[in-house]
């Protein structure tokens, strides 16, 4: 009975494991990448229980085969965000009066949450110079205003459909707009900020569509994609933010950051999960900061339970012109080609956003 239990197991992490091999975009196939770190999980007890029962018969044996072979897979993966990595962003070790930095704080609040005064005490707490949040309906909207207010300029467009976003800056802002990059019903925002000393920066906060089982993932790709396209012919330095439904090893983030030329400053740190902040066993990172190689890293940190099922992010980074970073690898014709074809189907048709009346 243990040997069918660790043999069924362990096929079922080896299936999980192979499944988002596969080139499909469908979210039958795409959610499979969020779990790789529970596949880790569940592997390593087959393999740690079969030493423990003894590799006395052949499903025994194949089990920790199966386990083994997927506990591999999966570290392909997940490895280039532990410390056994180099570094992709390096730490800022200048002098922050003489080169500016930008803390940045991204937080989906969750529509349906409305414990509002714990993303209040968060902003308080933090004091970012740009604070991104998303969900945000008008209720949201209406219970951040005097905190916001504070702030220099706000860029508020409030839904009901689980897509809204506000941005606030205590930077001043040049060239700002609501864009709706490929659905009508799903805001991005992108806006030039000056930082100390006049330099100015691009940041494109964005938060695509889901994955579900029922529908195919190309609304979430293809927005993820253009907004690579844009970045990759900002002339500015830009940072790219918000939450991306999707995870920083999969293969639309890994496409993202080749097209668009970005660095993830969690490369060789950490994971930082940030879903499901509710459920410890159920969590991967899907909150994320990319940025051009003008910038360092000052420091990075997932941010404390604010009753989202979402964990913010607090950022901050120095722009500099040392360009002592680790680069993006490039990107292949097939990158271009397949980014392309996403962005074309998704054009051409109109359909509603994946999750829009979860919250209803």
């Amino acid at each position: 009975m243990i040997a069918a239990i660790l043999f069924l197991l362990a096929a079922v992490c080896l299936v999980a494991s192979l499944l988002p091999l596969l080139p499909f975009g469908h979210g039958l196939i795409r959610s499979f990448d969020f779990g790789r770190l529970q596949a880790i999980g569940v592997s390593s007890l087959v393999i740690l229980a079969v030493l423990v029962v003894g590799l006395n018969s052949m499903s025994l044996i194949a089990a920790a085969a199966m386990a083994a072979v997927a506990v591999v897979i999966q570290l392909v993966y997940v490895v280039r965000f532990t410390p056994l990595w180099p570094v992709q962003t390096v730490r800022f070790e200048g002098d922050s009066q003489s080169e500016p930095t930008i803390s940045v704080l991204a937080c989906n609040v969750k529509q349906g949450n409305r414990d509002y005064q714990k993303v209040i005490d968060l902003i308080e707490e933090r004091e970012p110079d740009v604070a991104i949040f998303m969900e945000t309906d008008k209720g949201w909207a209406d219970a951040l205003r005097a905190s916001l207010s504070k702030f220099r300029e706000r860029i508020e467009q409030p839904q009901d459909n689980s897509y809204g976003m506000i941005l606030a800056s205590r930077l001043k802002l040049g060239e700002h707009e609501v864009r709706f990059l490929l659905n009508d019903e799903v805001p991005s925002i992108h806006c030039v900020a000056e930082l100390p000393g006049g330099r100015e920066i691009r940041i494109i906060a964005v938060h695509p569509e889901p994955p579900v089982p029922t529908r195919d993932t190309l609304g979430r790709d293809a927005e993820i994609l253009v907004a690579a396209k844009h970045a990759r012919d900002e002339p500015l330095p830009v940072i790219v933010t918000g939450d991306l439904n999707d995870v920083a090893w999969s293969r639309t983030t890994r496409r993202f950051l080749r097209i668009s030329g970005l660095l993830d400053p969690r490369q060789g740190r950490g994971m930082y999960n940030t879903f499901d902040a509710r459920r410890w066993y159920l969590r991967w990172p899907l909150d994320h900061v990319f940025h051009s190689q003008d910038f360092e890293l000052v420091s990075i940190e997932r941010q404390k339970f604010v009753g989202s099922d979402h964990f913010p992010m607090f950022y901050r980074l120095a722009l500099t012109s040392r360009n002592a970073n680790q680069p993006s690898p490039s990107p292949s014709r097939d990158d271009y080609d397949e980014a392309e074809e996403a962005v074309e189907v998704e054009s051409n048709r109109s359909r509603k956003p994946a999750g829009s009346d979860w919250e209803s």
